[in-house]
């Protein structure tokens, strides 16, 4: 594994029981820093020699890729998550775009994570012949079994709930990832704050960090988060699933995702799904069968589409039944790592590295 450092490498490791090298990517354009990152990857690959090198997130696949070619890596493969560059406009767009065309050049494939975005990558004349999706959708799949609601699990959702002073009847909104602007938590603050007036024992729970550096709130969401009684800001968290199994809705208003993880733990823990209707959300949700899709940047719409879930609690919870069951079908974790497995093993096979791929396969 290889990523840049972080407080929960050696968790990982432990996890996985798989070493763990660090290269100190980062997310901001930096040429000076990202040419160390390339020559590190070279020198780690050319003394690794592996058989496939794998990337995820932009950062790791232009350097990840170019690195493996240059150090004569065999299997070149790339997930595309998400698109940065689609909320940019002018020259940062065009070179974002520019980007992600570099990214591709060495790739041997990329992975699209989901449908709408393989045809919308197409359109850029992005990595054309070279893209494929996995399955249904989705980057690493949902461990169903793992993301469900069990009587611990059940314990401290209601421990949180007493100690939150969460009254009979009222209603946890929730929403899980990066506070910034655009995961459409403007929009969110500004709906929910609509909405608490008229019921006002209901909750909206954020869990995720800012990031002011590079996608600062705004000075009235910042206001709206330290003064209003009735939104909590519980930071990063570890393990979400209390929080889920305590949430009535997930509220995601993003502008922009691949294949969001998010609303897949969440459907599969038995939240209705309130989502922005972009790119992989579209693809999570059919509007008005299990679930209820709007359109984003759109507070206006944001707000009748939560008040309408409110005010008809029996077609919420019949949403949150009906996304819980398609999650469990189409997006079981096992099923996307057997088709990831067959991938590798009919790229090894292609590239004659198949004694490799005997000597390697448990870890496969």
């Amino acid at each position: 594994m290889i990523s840049s450092d972080g407080p929960e490498v050696k968790a990982l490791e432990a996890q996985e029981q798989c070493r763990h090298l660090s290269v100190p990517f980062t997310r901001k354009i930096s040429p000076v820093q990202d040419l160390v990152c390339l020559v590190k990857l070279i020198r780690i690959f050319r003394k690794l020699k592996p058989d496939i090198v794998h990337t995820h997130t932009p950062k790791a696949g232009l350097l990840g890729m170019w690195a493996a070619h240059l150090s004569g890596v065999p299997v070149r493969l790339h997930t595309i998550a998400g698109l940065p560059w689609v909320e940019t406009t002018g020259f940062m767009r065009k070179l974002l775009r520019f980007v992600e065309k570099l990214t591709a050049m060495p790739a041997s494939r990329i992975y699209p994570n989901s449908m709408v975005q393989q045809r919308f990558l197409e359109q850029q004349h992005i990595a054309l012949g070279k893209m494929k999706v996995l399955g249904k959708g989705s980057s690493n799949g949902i461990n169903s079994t793992h993301f469900s609601v069990d009587e611990q699990i059940e314990q401290e959702a209601n421990r949180l709930k007493s100690a939150e002073n969460i009254q009979a009847g009222a209603w946890i909104w929730i929403f899980i990832g990066r506070l910034v602007k655009d995961k459409g938590i403007g929009e969110m603050l500004d709906a929910f704050t609509e909405i608490h007036k008229r019921f006002p024992d209901d909750r909206l729970w954020l869990l995720g960090e800012e990031e002011p550096e590079l996608d600062p709130l705004t000075e009235h969401q910042k206001e709206i988060l330290k003064n209003s009684r009735s939104i909590r800001c519980w930071g990063f968290q570890k393990d979400i699933r209390p929080y889920l199994a305590a949430a009535r809705i997930l509220v995601f208003p993003s502008y922009r995702e691949g294949f969001p993880n998010v609303p897949l733990q969440a459907g599969s823990m038995g939240c209705m799904l309130l989502l922005s209707d972009i790119n992989g959300c579209n693809e999570i949700v059919d509007n008005g069968v299990n679930g209820m899709l709007v359109p984003p940047k759109n507070t206006e719409a944001l707000q009748s589409a939560m008040l309408a879930a409110r005010n008809d609690p029996s077609t919420t919870d019949r949403y949150a039944k009906a996304i819980q069951l398609k999650i469990r079908s189409d997006y079981d974790q096992q099923q996307l790592w057997k088709i990831l497995l067959s991938e590798y093993r009919q790229w090894l096979e292609q590239k004659g590295r198949t004694r490799a791929r005997a000597k390697n396969e448990k870890y496969l």
